[in-house]
């Protein structure tokens, strides 16, 4: 299965972000041969709807499940609708821990939006 981690960089390595719709970047792995890619966050500097453009990513990735920080409502609402699974990183501090984590299946699932929204702010 592939899942999208938000991160702070490009690499497995790196500090998670823990914004959903403005992480720096999507670390895309798949869970069964360890693969990963890294990709820039195309709706990071987006005046609004961020949330939105993520979940869309996430979408096209075909990944079954998302890592993140927080998810606000419209991104959770978008997610929840096509079924893919919303994990929180919780404590976690790099994207390597988070995955084993998930692996392992230790990370909290997210059941309900964390936030307001952001309405176009960083």
């Amino acid at each position: 299965m592939k899942i999208v981690l938000t991160t702070t960089s490009a690499d497995i390595k790196s500090a998670v972000d823990p914004r959903f719709g403005r992480g720096a970047y999507f670390l895309i792995v798949d869970t069964e041969s360890g693969a990963w890619e890294a990709q820039a966050n195309p709706g990071v500097n987006a005046s609004g709807g961020a949330g939105v453009q993520a979940a869309q990513f996430v979408v096209a990735c075909k990944a079954g499940a998302v890592v993140s920080g927080a998810f606000g409502p419209n991104a959770f609402d978008a997610l929840k609708a096509v079924g893919i699974q919303m994990v929180l990183y919780g404590d976690c501090q790099t994207a390597e821990e988070a995955l084993e984590r998930y692996k392992a299946g230790t990370l909290e699932q997210a059941t309900a939006p964390q936030s307001g929204g952001h309405r176009g702010r960083a």
